[in-house]
């Protein structure tokens, strides 16, 4: 993570000689991260345009972070999702899993969730506020 200073971050792409010019890094920005998820080799290089000052984070940490996070996600979704009365009989293991696989989507007061005659390829669950069904 940048906390002062800005850096340039280049790839040579197959056929080039020389680096592309992908982005400029700021104060509060990051990079790196992909390399920690995925166990990859770097995908670009970055240099100090100016002194910098970085914050960084050894694989382990990260990993231990994340899985953590997830942990702490699972467990909130599956109390949750025992309360649901279309999924009550759903094994713990089976809740586990749907747990896993849920993306909180924040929606405004007024904004449309769904559209009738859309294809209907998202399962929602209310877990706050409140949400009018219509049918024309």
């Amino acid at each position: 993570m940048v906390e002062s200073g800005t850096l340039s971050c280049s790839k040579t792409f197959t056929g080039n000689t020389e680096p592309t010019f992908l982005k400029q890094f700021q104060p509060g920005d990051s990079f790196g991260e992909l390399a920690l998820l995925y166990n990859a080799p770097r995908a670009a290089n970055i240099v100090a345009d100016s002194e910098v000052l970085l914050w960084s984070l050894d694989r382990e940490t990260f990993n231990h972070i994340v899985k953590d996070a997830a942990s702490k996600k699972r467990e909130k979704y599956e109390q949750f999702l025992g309360k649901v009365k279309i999924l009550e009989t759903m094994e713990p293991y089976e809740r586990s899993k749907l747990a896993d696989s849920f993306n909180e989507v924040a929606f405004k007061e007024g904004e449309e969730i769904i559209k009738e005659g859309e294809e209907g390829n998202t399962f929602y669950i209310v877990e706050s506020g409140e949400a009018i069904a219509t049918k024309t």
